[in-house]
């Protein structure tokens, strides 16, 4: 997705945000630790924290109780529905919550698979992460055709030739990631988009790894589903997903009897993780807060969350710029992805690495060690480094960049790794 346009220029209080985390106060041997494991889970501020806590202790209840803490259990889950509808542009009642990314695609691909029949065809991309790819390639059992989107190896970015080439008539959805959750491609999902329901298919965005380093907006994209993970975005670990509303009333979902027909509550299965979902509301309000204090002047949640991601991506952009160019500095290393600077608006600060004659394990293991805490393996993205021959291999040091880096912290990593490897 472009990056924000706004006629307010804002910067970032990073001494603000990083008081917010009190992760970010742990040392590792004496030194500040320093957290670059954000695609995996991003670290949560003290909100999130305390509205957790604060529902279990204050609120924890079954929901349509006709006593107090049901109704505050019922109001807590509504303000977190329209808090993620703040967040992605989209009507409450189109908001579905879930155990994780995973399980709600499980069980959207199950609703969409008794649509389907025999010679219907799916695509799909190498890029992906597992989770947009399996639940997917299990209703080949239907019948259903499976078909790939290959990537450039050059750069790690999608082969749009060979994507539009393979949809046709057949083509009942198209699933894509928004960004690569290993080497960080933000990928041009608007035109796929377009091309996908040119020809009449659905499509089902993965926007986990996207989602805390720019704005989301569903009517802008014209997506059919679109899931993220609340943990990868200062919250808790739980799922959501949005889901066009005409879609949620005709797909049948599988659910217990006794559960509603009504949307959004006929796709969630069983009683919900509440005090979590109090957690989700809390960490939404934290990027609106950050957006105010940037940018006094907005009027509504949504603008809040858009000056807070304006602020966001200017000051990863340049986090990113620092340890690209440092990274290129250490010989024997090989960056994957975009690593040109006049086309880094077209990736997010996620970083896949190997340097010769060490170990991707071996590398996070002697980071840690240090404070710097990183990513080692395939990340789920499995066909990607099946593809680019280092699944074998231990796939990927990952270095995963969040708003709540500092330049030093990157100064410190490129010394740490040059010393490793030296």
């Amino acid at each position: 997705m472009p990056s924000i346009e706004s006629d307010v220029s804002v910067a970032l209080d990073l001494k603000w945000a990083r008081a917010q985390f009190p992760a970010l106060a742990q040392t590792v041997s004496g030194q500040p630790a320093v957290f670059l494991d954000g695609p995996g889970g991003t670290q949560v501020p003290q909100r999130v924290i305390d509205s957790i806590s604060g529902y279990l202790a204050n609120n924890n209840a079954n929901t349509c109780g006709a006593f107090a803490t049901s109704r505050s259990s019922d109001a807590i889950i509504a303000e977190a529905r329209h808090a993620m509808a703040d967040f992605l542009n989209c009507g409450p009642d189109e908001i579905i919550f879930g155990a994780n990314m995973t399980a709600l695609t499980y069980a959207m691909s199950r609703a969409i698979g008794r649509e389907l029949k025999a010679g219907d065809e799916i695509l799909l991309t190498r890029l992906d992460h597992d989770a947009n790819f399996s639940p997917w390639k299990a209703l080949e059992e239907l019948g259903v055709t499976i078909k790939v989107a290959e990537i450039n190896e050059a750069d790690c970015t999608l082969d749009l030739q060979d994507l539009e080439s393979k949809i046709t008539y057949r083509t009942k959805l198209v699933a894509v990631g928004l960004a690569s959750n290993a080497v960080g491609t933000i990928n041009p999902v608007r035109e796929i988009i377009q091309l996908a329901h040119r020809a009449g298919a659905l499509t089902y965005i993965d926007a986990v790894h996207y989602a805390p380093h720019g704005p989301i907006d569903v009517k802008a994209l014209d997506c059919d589903f679109l899931v993220c993970s609340t943990y990868k975005f200062f919250g808790p670990h739980m799922g959501v997903l949005f889901g066009k509303r005409e879609h949620l009333k005709r797909l049948q979902p599988y659910k217990v009897r006794a559960n509603t027909n009504a949307i959004p509550n006929c796709w969630e299965w069983g009683t919900l993780n509440h005090e979590c979902i109090a957690g989700i509301g809390a960490c939404v309000e934290y990027l609106a807060d950050l957006g105010r204090n940037v940018d006094s002047s907005v009027t509504s949640r949504r603008s809040a969350i858009l000056a807070a991601f304006n602020a966001i991506q200017a000051h990863e952009r340049g986090l990113m710029e620092k340890l690209i160019t440092g990274l290129k500095q250490i010989p024997v290393l090989k960056l994957y992805g975009i690593s040109d600077p006049s086309r880094f608006a077209e990736r997010c600060p996620t970083i896949a690495v190997r340097i010769g004659g060490h170990t991707p394990l071996e590398l996070a293991t002697q980071l840690g060690n240090r404070g710097f805490f990183t990513w080692d393996g395939n990340y789920y993205a499995i066909n990607l480094t099946e593809q680019l021959d280092v699944e074998k291999d231990g796939g990927f040091l990952r270095i995963g960049l969040a708003h709540y880096n500092t330049l030093e912290e990157v100064e410190r990593l490129l010394a740490a790794l040059s010393e490793i490897v030296s």
